[in-house]
């Protein structure tokens, strides 16, 4: 019986980390579209369920949660304790830290890039906004690569939702028109999530109707 309901777009990054995650469990649940160009956001019925108005959303059961980092922890918590969600607290900790910082300091990063290259129009970019933009991008990202050089996933030998909330990046990044340094212990934790049929499932999908889109 399926009791999880899932509210977004698909080519949300924010709903890709709750997807992904759904699909590495191999939990089934109920996908409703919602933002960007399906609207619905903004009704009566979602903001009851969600009064931020965004994506995701989602219920299980009677719980309802909004913020895709709180779900993804309550998800890996309660169906991948001891897999995703470490069970040693200090392990925890660690795929916390990441998780946190990514929420704080990386995401704001890597998606100021995809919103100045991809969903800007071309006559609207601003070409030095885009390079700063990719110069923070890639500074954060060799703070990730300091970090895989020691340790296969972000939390230690095993992934953890830690890889989820900022490995979403991916994708994106690997696919956009950027100059990209070279980050062998970065690039290889990217092939290692890639090769995972949750990531080209959930990640791995075309952004090409969100170019030049600043709105819907």
């Amino acid at each position: 019986m399926v009791t999880i309901t899932l509210w977004g777009r698909a080519n949300s990054a924010n709903v890709q980390k709750v997807a992904w995650l759904l699909a590495e469990l191999e939990l089934p649940y109920e996908h409703i579209p919602l933002g960007g160009s399906y609207g619905g956001n903004d009704t009566a019925e979602y903001l009851a369920l969600n009064p931020n108005g965004k994506v995701p959303a989602l219920q299980d059961g009677s719980l309802a949660l909004w913020e895709s980092h709180a779900i993804v922890r309550y998800l890996s918590a309660t169906y991948a304790s001891g897999l995703l969600w470490p069970v040693d607290p200090a392990e925890r900790a660690i795929a916390d830290q990441w998780t946190d910082w990514t929420a704080t300091t990386y995401q704001p990063a890597w998606i100021g890039v995809f919103w100045r290259l991809v969903r800007t129009p071309p006559e609207q970019q601003d070409p030095k906004g885009i390079r700063e933009a990719i110069a923070e991008t890639v500074r954060l990202q060799r703070m990730l690569d300091e970090r895989l050089s020691h340790a296969p996933y972000l939390a230690g030998d095993q992934m953890t939702y830690a890889d989820i909330v900022a490995g979403v990046s991916l994708f994106r990044w690997f696919t956009m028109p950027v100059d990209r340094p070279s980050l062998p212990a970065f690039e290889a934790w990217y092939e290692r999530l890639r090769a995972r049929s949750a990531f080209q499932a959930a990640v791995a999908l075309s952004y090409e109707d969100l170019w030049g889109r600043l709105a819907f």
